[in-house]
């Protein structure tokens, strides 16, 4: 579309309305082999197709008001407990982050499927992938690597103790979208690129060098603890399940040098946090540097947990 608001390729698409106004549009599916992990109920697996739809929106700082539902369902989900538990995932996914399902339309598929088109309205200009420069600071809204350890953990039942096992189990079966730090920081020019973290930490950030042109040196993984503890327990490369393992729904961002306190303070009144995890650069690689020696960060991501089975 000629002078669209958001390139092709971006978390989102775009369409205008009247003067500044623009629809924002999203549409992804979830697919029942490839996205819905052992013991995870039908509620939280709606209500995940809906999380990862508005995590998009969150990343250009756009509130969503209205979900269309495309539900595919197996024969032996096509009864009225699995309807109804399926429905109110999706109602509670939508109102969760205050928007409302519309309406959809439902069908007799092979495998479960849940296909989710949001809708919002925006003005002026959205934070893109693109508008990284050299010297802005890389950041991040959270923790990394809990996720791929829960599902390593529902795959394979490795090792863990109560307490970790239940803060991995919850970051698979109850992701949350970081909407609130994405409208609390559009709404200023601290932010000069933004992208939503669901493929994966590595693969984000190389989207972000792609988009805007520059590399970026990492001097800081952000992983959570109890992923860290659950890789050592498991023979796993801790900084592996940070920087590849997707499905986290943060926010990875580029900030003005000159407005980080600005936008961490912003993020921070919302509930929120925002962590520096290194900078933007002119040579156009994408490296961890950790005690002067650098190595370069894979274009890799999340691929779906049938590849890790």
């Amino acid at each position: 579309m000629p002078d669209t608001a958001v390139p092709f390729g971006d978390d989102v698409s775009a369409a205008p309305l009247f003067g500044t106004e623009i629809a924002v549009l999203k549409t992804d599916m979830l697919v029942g082999a490839t996205d819905v992990p052992p013991g995870m109920s039908l509620f939280a697996a709606a209500r995940k197709a809906v999380v990862m739809n508005i995590s998009d929106f969150a990343s250009k700082g756009v509130l969503p008001s209205a979900v269309m539902v495309a539900l595919g369902l197996p024969k032996n989900f096509a009864n009225e407990k699995s309807v109804a538990e399926i429905a109110e995932g999706l109602n509670a996914g939508a109102r969760e982050y205050g928007a409302y399902v519309v309406g959809g339309d439902t069908n007799e598929t092979s495998d479960l499927i849940i296909s989710i088109s949001l809708f919002g309205i925006a003005r002026n200009a959205l934070m893109l992938r693109s508008g990284a420069r050299a010297g802005d600071i890389l950041a991040v809204t959270g923790l990394f690597g809990k996720s791929a350890a829960g599902l390593n953990l529902l795959l394979h039942g490795g090792k863990a103790s109560s307490s970790i096992r239940r803060a991995l189990e919850d970051a698979v079966f109850n992701p949350k979208a970081r909407l609130r730090e994405g409208l609390a920081l559009r709404g200023y020019d601290y932010v000069s690129s933004s992208i939503d973290s669901s493929d994966g930490l590595a693969w984000s950030i190389h989207e972000l060098a792609r988009m805007s042109k520059v590399g970026f040196t990492i001097d800081k993984v952000p992983l959570a603890p109890e992923a860290q503890e659950y890789g050592l327990q498991n023979s796993l490369e801790p900084t592996e399940l940070a920087l590849y393992g997707g499905e986290e729904y943060e926010l990875v961002l580029t900030v003005k040098p000159g407005k980080w306190s600005e936008a961490q303070a912003v993020v921070q009144a919302v509930g929120g946090c925002l962590i520096a995890i290194g900078k933007a650069t002119y040579k156009k690689q994408v490296v961890l540097e950790e005690n002067d020696v650098k190595r370069p960060i894979e274009a890799r991501g999340w691929e779906h947990f049938r590849s890790q089975a």
